[in-house]
């Protein structure tokens, strides 16, 4: 994919990633596991998203725009006349056995959608188990180009762009800006390797040479043999696919006399985050002036944003309004089915992203039309495409 601005991804990445994650249609019989909700149940919500561990940092936005999304649905009569209630909370940690916990508590507890995990590791660690119950999972966040085209039987969907995409327009920064010998360091899981492979590839079809891709293991400590490779290999660009193991790496290749200044820097969206100069240099965080990046389009909504804000004061809104997509997808294919069973809505998760009336939430949706499922929220997903991070 060449075009590179955000008007000309986003239509794009939302609807045919959402698309593409749903490849099935349940069973429908309403018995298995926790999604057995009668029709009039109030929908339940559960999430398994980071309130500790590496991606701590991106917990509050999607757990807040989990709560706002059900505010305004509340506000809008709720699903099938009944409000819903707060959602039940479980924690990813970054690690998967406490992820896999999270995930039975919040089942265990009568969920009909699960909203997360936010790392792709975290997830393919309790899909299995959500997916099997019949229960849905989606995901703002899951950007590893394996969800594509995993059996999860149509109850896994995300609304975050696969880095199939995301590898591309990373790449295309990288050679816009005129590099042509690129390190890529990145880490050694679902998305670290999906991503680095996507970027490699669209870097090579554009005429860079990538002088090597390495990985690392993310529970490390310490980033030195990285951390020298990357300054030996004496490269114009350096592209870093990592959570907060970047700002680490980040620091050591500055301190091996490479800069921001002197070669280009990259990251992607794991290493988004407001905090990220003052975890390389507190005292210079100037330092990083000139790094780039990509991630998923935060929001063209500012009032969505001031919104958000009003909710819940944020210090990060990445993925929130994916998330938010997530929660009033699910609640409109609810609606569409005419049942809070998993089972019976499943099927209508696709029809509710298709095309349809312009929207900005659910209560945009006239009620009749959220019963036929004939009005569609393509053009009300706030969360579509990739934009450049500066």
């Amino acid at each position: 994919m060449k075009r590179s601005t955000k008007r000309a991804l986003a239509p794009v990445a939302a609807v045919l990633l959402l698309a593409a994650a749903c490849n099935g249609n349940g069973n429908g019989n309403g018995d298995a596991g926790n999604g057995d909700g009668a029709d009039g149940e109030p929908l339940q919500f559960g999430y398994v998203l980071p309130e500790t561990g590496p991606l701590a940092f991106l917990g509050p936005p999607q757990i807040a725009a989990t709560g706002f999304a059900i505010q305004e649905i509340n506000d809008a009569g709720g699903v099938l006349g009944t409000e819903l209630p707060d959602a039940i909370a479980g924690d990813e940690g970054g690690d998967q056995a406490i992820a896999s916990q999270s995930a039975d508590r919040v089942l265990a507890d009568g969920a009909h959608a699960v909203i997360g995990a936010a790392a792709s590791g975290m997830s393919l660690a309790i899909i299995d188990r959500i997916t099997s119950d019949e229960v849905v999972q989606c995901s703002g966040s899951n950007t590893a180009p394996t969800f594509t085209d995993y059996d999860h039987g149509g109850f896994y969907i995300r609304t975050a762009p696969s880095d199939a995409l995301q590898g591309p327009v990373l790449a295309e920064t990288v050679i816009n800006d005129g590099h042509t010998d690129v390190v890529i360091v990145h880490l050694e899981d679902d998305y670290g390797v999906g991503l680095a492979n996507a970027t490699q590839e669209a870097l090579e079809a554009g005429g860079a040479n990538v002088i090597s891709s390495e990985g690392f293991d993310g529970n490390a400590t310490e980033f030195t043999g990285v951390v020298q490779s990357v300054v030996s290999a004496e490269p114009d660009a350096v592209v870093i696919i990592a959570f907060e193991q970047g700002a680490q790496i980040a620091q050591g290749i500055i301190e091996g006399g490479l800069t921001p200044q002197d070669i280009g820097f990259y990251g992607a969206d794991g290493m988004r985050s407001n905090e990220l100069p003052n975890l390389v240099d507190s005292n210079d965080p100037g330092i990083l002036d000139g790094m780039k990046g990509t991630a998923p389009a935060s929001s063209e909504d500012a009032d969505f944003l001031n919104n958000l804000q009003e909710f819940a004061d944020l210090d990060e809104t990445q993925f929130a309004p994916q998330v938010f997509d997530c929660v009033t997808v699910i609640a409109l294919a609810a609606e569409a089915a005419g049942s809070t069973n998993p089972a019976d809505f499943q099927p209508h998760l696709i029809d509710v992203t298709r095309d349809g009336t312009d929207c900005s939430s659910f209560a945009d949706v006239p009620r009749p039309a959220r019963r036929r499922g004939g009005d569609q929220l393509q053009r009300c997903l706030r969360s579509a495409g990739l934009h450049r991070i500066r």
